[in-house]
């Protein structure tokens, strides 16, 4: 069975054991999984836990395989349930309110839209427990019953966009409100284009790329496409070329669905990685020369877009009291508009140049 880590770590409901040993975390192994010792899985899975200390546990008999216990060296296989049991109830996770600046495009008393900076982590998990979207909306609307309770680690969020991509996000500020526009993303009603700068010339100007999106099976810490098969999730992305830039092209994207890492996977998949995505390869010289000159350029533009070219730029949905229309657009993000300009300019000096 395949599982979302961030739901693993974000969502999960502790469980009283029967023998007074509280469940901290739980993995459920799928189909595509290796055989790989228990200690080694669960330290790539749980942040900051070294072996040792994962060992330890093991010899505690703090570590179940099917609910029993097993020794670090145990060989995790598809089908296996691991847990993780302490004698304490794991830590709740507490969001801390900071005061951090947002960029709101849009508010009334029953949501926010903002214009999500590249950089900005949406929620508390892995590590980054402050300086989160959450935590400035829980400053923000720290009077509000929504973001009172300090065990919801993800008030009014009914979307959300990777940290390195920038653009429009909508947050709910009532349980009214998150509800109705939750429901809109799920049955797949809301508006949303994207811009990206991908790598090479596109084949066809427009097209629709689908395929399942789901954690690679070599690399569990990336997605990607299969074509076959019920592994991963059903994934739509429809993309139009919006100008063409030498050896990278500026696209449009459309979500028809909304899985993690969509664009970034989908792109790649047809073989135009995001321009400087470092974790899908999109962040060395896929196309063009190999003059030294040529490289350093590419590395400029990489210096100035230090993250991968993706913005969210348009947003649309209904209101959830009122059932206006409501659309909105925002400008690319500045970074990323040098780098596109930094491309414009190369083109044009090289072809004057020939």
């Amino acid at each position: 069975m395949q599982e979302d880590f961030d739901e693993l770590f974000d969502d999960q409901q502790e469980e009283e054991q029967e023998s007074a040993l509280y469940e901290h975390y739980n993995f459920q192994i799928d189909a595509g999984q290796k055989q790989v010792r228990v200690d080694k899985f669960i330290a790539n899975r749980i942040d900051n836990a070294s072996r040792s200390k994962i060992q330890a546990a093991a010899d505690a008999g703090n570590i179940l395989a099917n609910g029993k216990p097993v020794k670090s060296n145990y060989k995790v296989k598809p089908g296996d349930e691991i847990s993780v049991v302490m004698d304490f109830p794991r830590r709740e996770l507490k969001i801390i309110a900071e005061d951090i600046p947002l960029d709101i495009v849009y508010e009334d008393d029953q949501l926010i839209v903002i214009n999500k900076p590249a950089g900005l982590v949406v929620h508390p998990g892995h590590g980054n427990y402050s300086g989160t979207l959450v935590n400035a909306l829980a400053w923000r609307y720290k009077d509000l019953p929504l973001f009172s309770s300090v065990n919801d680690p993800r008030p009014g969020l009914v979307h959300r966009i990777d940290k390195n991509t920038s653009g429009l996000m909508v947050v709910a500020k009532t349980e009214l409100a998150k509800t109705k526009l939750a429901k809109q993303f799920f049955d797949k009603t809301t508006k949303r284009q994207y811009v990206a700068l991908v790598w090479g010339r596109l084949k066809e100007p427009e097209g629709t790329i689908e395929g399942n999106i789901g954690r690679s099976l070599k690399d569990r810490q990336v997605f990607t496409v299969f074509q076959d098969g019920d592994y991963g999730k059903h994934a739509v992305t429809h993309y139009k070329l919006i100008e063409e830039i030498g050896y990278v092209s500026l696209v449009q994207c459309q979500l028809e669905t909304g899985r993690t890492h969509q664009i970034r996977v989908h792109m790649k998949y047809i073989g135009h990685p995001l321009f400087n995505d470092d974790t899908y390869g999109g962040d060395k010289v896929l196309w063009g020369t190999t003059f030294n000159k040529y490289r350093q350029f590419v590395n400029n533009c990489f210096k100035l877009l230090p993250r991968q070219a993706l913005h969210a730029k348009t947003l649309g949905f209904t209101h959830p009291t009122t059932g206006e229309e409501m659309l909105f657009d925002s400008e690319i993000a500045q970074d990323m508009q040098d780098a596109i300009q930094k491309w414009r300019d190369y083109i044009a000096n090289r072809e004057i140049g020939e």
